[in-house]
């Protein structure tokens, strides 16, 4: 437009330079103030004359265009591919040996034996207690006991040769039976007061220090963790129920450590939580390195679904009618200059993954879609691809 009223002006100008009297370059050196501005205002009505003519061609230009006002559209191609949906949940790291120690017995705890960090072994003396003088009471016992099994030899050897009487060597008998009950007894309260470790692990804290009065139950020692027998413990929608069974492969990743593995599904609960209709999965997870630690957040993929000829599709680019039917929009007649007439084609999807969704029927692989600009368009509409 701005082309077309640059050259009218030149027209104008080439007919004004036609006589001497009206030209600028005379009326300018005429220095007359009168004639400048007459030619001035002759100009300006001469250009706005013009500008109304150019609007009135730019109406008819775009009432006779058919092509102005064609919707640009962008299309995709679908493919089919192998389709594999994952289940992504978060679970936290537990171990079944993380334990606190308390002492089985009250007293002052006297000594301990390992420090934080280090590694012990099964039945490993960890501590001590006051044991108050068992020690030398299971002593006496012991000599007692020593006593009684010799007098119980002595009148057995007796009664087997039938002499003496059957009273005494009962009454043997029972008093060294009694006394070695009574020596195991009191040896059983005396380990009470050597804390050991229930299995092999590592000494994450020692919670107590010596000298210390401890009570059962009130007084922590020491915590032990085997960071040998890990595992992953997630909540699961009990729509998943079916998919997700023991010994299944995951896929696991620690975010903290930059780390994935594969692992497996140790177990899979029985029970849903009616609280949020979810059930329990353990992934047990190697731990050489020993830098997975308890309540560590973890990341699981479990592959609950698998279609080796899937057609995806953005989810952006459906549509629903007033029946709740999906749709898409796809290219049929395509002529020379990229216009079709738009066609609808109704679709049943599947599983999501991210921004795609899986097309189980109404699209075939090597189809033509609508992609951009299919949310502004409707159906038998001409539009313009634009790929």
């Amino acid at each position: 437009m701005k082309k077309i009223i640059t050259a009218c002006l030149v027209l104008i100008l080439s007919s004004c330079g036609s006589s001497d009297e009206s030209n600028i370059e005379t009326v300018l050196a005429s220095k007359d103030l009168k004639k400048i501005r007459e030619k001035r205002l002759s100009l300006e009505n001469e250009y706005n004359a013009l500008s109304d003519q150019i609007k009135q061609l730019d109406q008819a230009i775009h009432e006779l265009d058919t092509t102005a006002n064609i919707p640009l559209v962008t299309t995709l191609t679908a493919k089919s591919e192998v389709f594999n949906h994952f289940v992504e949940l978060q679970g936290s790291v537990k171990t079944k040996e993380n334990i606190i120690i308390y002492p089985e017995l009250p007293g002052i705890l006297i000594d301990i034996y390992v420090k934080k960090g280090q590694k012990v072994n099964k039945g490993q003396l960890l501590a001590s207690i006051d044991d108050g003088g068992l020690e030398q009471q299971v002593s006496q016992l012991e000599i007692q006991a020593g006593l009684a099994q010799t007098t119980f030899e002595r009148q057995k050897r007796l009664w087997d040769q039938k002499i003496g009487s059957e009273m005494a060597y009962l009454q043997a008998k029972s008093n060294y039976e009694a006394q070695n009950k009574a020596v195991k007894q009191l040896k059983i309260q005396l380990d009470k007061t050597r804390i050991k470790a229930p299995f092999s692990g590592v000494i994450d804290d020692i919670m107590t220090d010596e000298g210390s009065v401890v009570s059962p139950g009130q007084s922590p020692i020491i915590r032990i963790v085997n960071l040998n027998n890990m595992y992953i413990e997630a909540d699961v929608p009990e729509t998943y129920v079916k998919d997700i069974t023991k010994n299944k492969t995951v896929e696991v990743e620690f975010p903290v450590l930059n780390k994935t593995m594969d692992a497996n599904i140790s177990q899979a609960g029985n029970f849903i939580n009616p609280a949020n209709r979810t059930f329990k999965v353990e992934v047990s997870v190697p731990n050489k390195d020993e830098n997975i630690k308890p309540n560590m957040t973890a990341k699981i993929r479990i592959n609950d679904y698998k279609n080796n000829a899937a057609i995806l599709i953005p989810q952006g680019i459906i549509s629903e009618n007033a029946s709740g039917q999906q749709y898409v929009f796809i290219v049929t007649n395509k002529t020379e200059n990229n216009e079709i007439q738009t066609e609808k084609a109704i679709i049943t999807t599947g599983k999501m993954q991210g921004d795609l969704i899986e097309v189980l029927s109404g699209i075939e692989d090597g189809a033509e879609i609508i992609e951009e600009g299919a949310r502004s368009i409707r159906e038998g509409q001409i539009v313009k691809i634009i790929n």
